[in-house]
Order: C-alpha cells, then structure tokens, then sequence
C-alpha cells in the first residue's frame, strides 16, 4: 500500500495477476487525526483511521483490475478483513470473496484461475 507500486503506474492484462494486501491500511496516530476523532464522536474512529486506511486498501486492490478485461486475485491479509465492519466497505464485486488459509491457498487460486473470465 506504497511504494513503487502505489501510485502512477498503469499494469494491465496479464502485467499485474495479483496483490497481497498485508494490513488494514490504517494511519498512523497524529493530532490532525484525533481532532477528527473527536469531532465525529461515536463514529470517529472510522472517519479518521478507519475509511481512509480502507480506501488505501481499495487503491493497492485496484492496481490489480484496471480494465474490464482484467483478471487478478487480491489477498487480504489480516484478520480483521473477517469483521462484518469491514466487509460492509467491499466493493460489491467482492461478494463472493472466500476465507484462504495456508491449507487451501493452492485449491482455491488453482480453482479460480481455471473459472471462466466471462
């Protein structure tokens, strides 16, 4: 979620087939940040940490699929991706997003690359 491959590149087709996305993305704490907290109060934890750390998670996934003809697998790696909180912010195309562990990683990616793109 930075570096070279955060911000002005544009890798399609096969260039780019997928992305692990260790963390949450969350920002670090800072003044700027906690008088956002406390003004939107109950839910000023999210306006401040939570949805921007969420929209940079969004953008490194987006790296993945820049154009409808796009294929490519995101991993989300962290624990808290699980918590119906943060599966409220995917994206409607990941409604079919699928719990991976060290166990099934190679069925599951064998199994989606075989699928049909259309």
């Amino acid at each position: 979620m930075g570096g070279i491959f955060s911000e002005g590149i544009d890798l399609t087709q096969d260039r780019l087939i997928g992305a692990m996305i260790v963390g949450t993305g969350i920002p670090q704490v800072c003044n700027e940040r906690e008088i956002l907290k406390q003004y939107f109060g109950a839910e000023g934890f999210d306006y401040a940490y939570l949805y921007p750390g969420m929209n940079k998670v969004l953008q490194s996934a987006g790296r993945v699929i820049r154009t409808e003809k796009d294929k490519g697998v995101i991993l989300l790696m962290d624990e808290r991706f699980q918590s119906p909180h943060y599966r409220r912010m995917f994206p409607r195309e990941w409604s079919d997003c699928r719990r991976c562990t060290m166990e099934n990683v190679t069925e599951l990616l064998t199994e989606f690359w075989k699928k049909d793109p259309t």
